[in-house]
């Protein structure tokens, strides 16, 4: 029973951060829209390579939630490096467009 206990915990703590992702995303559309038209490709570029990120993290979540028993433990070390990865790509988007945003002030 404790294996389930943790196979539902890590799926919740991975749908809560998919939906923080989720709301990322959606921040980065509306500052996009306000944009000029070169910083709003460039948003759309990584808007673009954080939905790709976003249907993988999704895809893993789903494995973990069709895995049973034991089998899980196994998926979730994959999830782990995929979660990692995902984190490093938000973080260094935010950052990149971040860095944009206070050039185009400037301008």
């Amino acid at each position: 029973m404790e294996n389930q206990e943790q196979k539902e915990n890590y799926q919740k703590k991975i749908e809560s951060q998919l939906d923080e992702w989720r709301a990322d995303i959606d921040r980065l559309r509306a500052r996009a829209k306000n944009a000029t038209a070169e910083t709003k490709l460039k948003y759309q570029e990584n808007i673009d390579r954080l939905e790709v990120k976003m249907d993988e993290g999704k895809s893993k979540l789903k494995d973990i939630k069709e895995s049973s028993g034991e089998a899980w433990e196994s998926i979730r070390e994959g999830a782990d490096s995929i979660w990692d990865t995902m984190k490093a790509t938000f973080a260094e988007v935010k950052e990149k467009l971040h860095d944009d945003d206070e050039e185009e002030k400037k301008d």
